[in-house]
């Protein structure tokens, strides 16, 4: 089978991202043609933020993140009719980015942070990617135990998307996130990588998120800035992709897009 997966470009509007350090930030016209040119470059899915969920990240406040978000989700969706999703663990951030436009709910708490977040996404009608935490992002990375990281993850998950279903959020509607980084060591997530498998078997599409984490460090300890992770952000991007994630989410588009392009090519010519 092809494993040219789907590609999700980033798009953070918040001024303490890891990755980009607020570039896209000061105005919501600079992130919009941001986000254009992650589409020329041939992205699928543009996942809009406005709160960063690094470790160590101070929690924002529903308004001021709304007011990051939404216009940037209204000016994209003026210029281009495909897929946006708003990264975000407030639902009342979510039915703001609906309204604007917005089509897919990315949550890193897996619609648990509140207690109405399961009703709304099934109001919302979106499309949901349900992601596993370990903790939350001050202190998520402040030494993550588990028995079996993958049976654990894939157990929550699945728990997660029938608690989804059961609140009426349809099937085909929910995609899963092993949670690449988030409360996890280099370990948990290499594991998490090579057994992707396992969570791909519970029959919901997977997203893997793994461009620019710090287990690229941990691995090559001389990519200490984020931009120095291109090479390792790719080698994951293709194993998520050759294991069986439908989509990536990655911050170098154009690279990313090539590198799975070859990689089917590869795969159609054996």
């Amino acid at each position: 089978m092809s494993v040219l997966s789907q590609v999700m470009g980033i798009v953070n509007v918040t001024p303490d991202s890891f990755s980009d350090g607020g570039r896209w930030a000061s105005t919501a016209a600079a992130a919009v043609d941001h986000a254009l040119r992650l589409v020329e470059q041939g992205a699928d899915v543009l996942d809009i933020g406005g709160e960063s969920t690094r470790p160590g990240a101070e929690p924002v406040g529903e308004a001021e993140e709304i007011e990051r978000v939404a216009p940037v989700i209204a000016g994209v969706r003026a210029r281009w009719d495909g897929e946006i999703s708003v990264d975000t663990m407030k639902p009342a951030v979510a039915r703001a980015a609906v309204a604007a436009g917005a089509t897919m709910w990315n949550d890193v708490t897996a619609l648990s942070q509140a207690p109405d977040s399961l009703a709304v996404a099934a109001e919302l009608g979106c499309a949901v990617v349900l992601m596993h935490m370990k903790g939350e992002p001050r202190t998520m990375q402040a030494d993550p135990r588990y028995g079996d990281v993958v049976a654990e993850v894939r157990d929550y998950l699945r728990d997660r998307a029938g608690a989804a279903m059961a609140a009426g959020v349809a099937r085909d509607r929910i995609w899963l996130d092993p949670g690449i980084g988030f409360g996890k060591t280099l370990e948990h997530n290499m594991a998490l990588t090579a057994r992707l498998g396992e969570l791909v078997a519970l029959g919901f599409p997977v997203l893997y998120a793994a461009s620019r984490k710090r287990t690229i460090q941990a691995v090559d300890p001389t990519a200490v800035e984020a931009t120095d992770r291109l090479g390792g952000s790719l080698a994951l991007a293709l194993e998520g992709a050759r294991r069986g994630a439908r989509m990536v989410r990655v911050h170098d588009v154009r690279e990313t897009v090539q590198a799975l392009k070859l990689q089917a090519a590869v795969a159609a010519a054996g």
